[in-house]
Formats: structure tokens, sequence, C-alpha cells
């Protein structure tokens, strides 16, 4: 199996299914947990140093956050209804308490912080939609944690590519500092596949090759990105969901499209009136 592919496991006394810390992804920025809980089931946490992103990828919580209590945060069924999920961001250091309404899935975003700034509900106004690609490259986009919103260090944001389209394509890559055309982001992709017997590739590769891995995800699956480039295709009867945690020395998304393949995001040329 690639080391690069987490798989889910039974949940453990606190819900928790999958874990990956920066000491286990060999890495230094990017947190992520995946958690299931059950109605009354509580899960706590918070880290000093480290911020996080709460979201509820499905169903609905109570969320307490340090002396702040944010009421039925969440809601939808699935990730795949149209619907925002329940976020409440919370700053390095403040503890924080999950207490589930009934079934829930909790994705726990994670970064280095400093511990400034208030706990506060992520809205639904506040996660701006995008429609991307076209054709076949066509995914929808929902942006809960943008560089326009405040945090430390977390970037987050979920994407929804239907069966047989391709997704993060063309290839892109985010792993080297160039100063207005690329930046330094680590990243996770959490999976989940519609239904859920399903399956999608994701291929993660250098220029060089020194990193070339084709992984076939199933649901419940995360995927490690420390480098390179890294597309997504979705089977044919089969709708993708992915949840992305990127995190790095710099709070920006710049990106570099593969130079092989660019010509696909590129405009077609003018043809005259």
């Amino acid at each position: 199996m690639s080391r690069l592919r987490i798989r889910p496991q039974a949940p453990g006394d606190d819900g928790t299914v999958l874990v990956v810390t920066p000491a286990s992804a060999g890495w230094s920025h990017v947190g992520f947990k995946v958690v299931k809980l059950t109605a009354g089931q509580r899960h706590e946490g918070g880290e000093a140093g480290r911020e996080a992103c709460l979201v509820l990828v499905a169903g609905s919580a109570d969320i307490v956050a340090g002396d702040q209590r944010f009421g039925n945060v969440g809601g939808r069924a699935s990730p795949f209804e149209d619907r925002a999920p329940g976020a409440v961001y919370v700053p390095a250091g403040l503890p924080y308490a999950v207490v589930a309404q009934g079934d829930v899935e909790l994705a726990i975003c994670t970064a280095p912080g400093s511990g400034t700034g208030a706990a506060r509900p992520i809205g639904d106004a506040d996660m701006s939609r995008e429609v991307r690609g076209n054709g076949t490259n066509t995914r929808y986009v929902r942006n809960i944690l943008p560089e326009t919103e405040a945090a430390d260090g977390l970037l987050v944001v979920e994407v929804v590519t239907p069966a047989g389209h391709w997704s993060s394509y063309p290839p892109h890559k985010h792993d080297t500092a160039t100063p207005g055309e690329e930046s330094i982001l680590e990243e996770t992709y959490y999976h989940r596949t519609q239904p859920r017997q399903g399956f999608a590739f994701q291929r993660v590769y250098t220029a060089d090759r020194s990193l070339d891995e084709a992984i076939a995800v199933e649901d419940g699956d995360v995927v490690l990105v420390p480098r390179g480039y890294h597309p997504v295709g979705a089977a044919h009867g089969y709708d993708l969901y992915y949840l992305n945690v990127m995190a790095g020395p710099e709070r920006r998304w710049l990106f570099r499209n593969d130079p092989d393949h660019a010509w696909i995001a590129a405009p077609p040329p003018f043809s005259g009136p």
C-alpha cells in the first residue's frame, strides 16, 4: 500500500477513526483527524500552538470552545448534499468539546497558530462557492476557510467532483516558494464516494519522478500530498467528495500547473468575430 494513503479504522472510545499528525506525515504543518460520533457522544480537543477548524462533514453538534458555546452546528445529511457544512474556527491553545446531536462525521483540521483571535462559527455566507473547469473537468468548490477569512495558517476547502470527471486538474503543485507565482503548502485530501463502494484515483508526482505514485482511493481514505502535482479522477458511476486542508510557511495558495498539461486550462485561440 502507498505510504501516502491513510485508511480509516474502527472508531476509538472518543470516535476517532483516522489521525494524521505532522510527525506521522513527515512534514511540519498540517494535522488532520476524522471523528465519527453517535447521539450524545463527546469529543474533546485543543492543542497548545495549534489552531483548528472543526468541520461537520455530516450531521449536527453542539460545540463549546473556551467559554463560547455554538449550538446546533451543521445539519446536512451527507457531504454530497448541496448545503454548506457546519464549521467552527478555534484559535491555538483553546480547549473545545463537540457533542453530537445524532450521527456525526467530524473533520478536525489543524496547523501551527499563535493563539490570537477568538473562536467563531463559520457561516454559509462566509464560504464562497465556485464552479471550476468545464466539460468532464467540471467540479464544485466551497471555500470553508480561505485566505480572505482570518486564521494563522489554515486553508480549508471542500470539492464535489461528479462521476467520471477529473479534479485538481490540470495537475498543479505548490511546493516551491516563488514570490507571486507559487507557495509552499502541505495538503491532505479526505475522500468520500457516493455510492460508498466506489473508488477514485489520485496521482502524486514530481517533474523528475522522484515521487510518482498512483493511488486507488476508497470511501474514507486520506491522501497525503507532501509535494508534487496531484490530480484526481472520479470513476464512472461514483461521485467524489474531498476535503482539503493546506498549510505552510506562508498562508497563500499560489500554484503552478504542470507545463506539459497547462494547455488544458488555456483559453481557446481567438478565431475572429
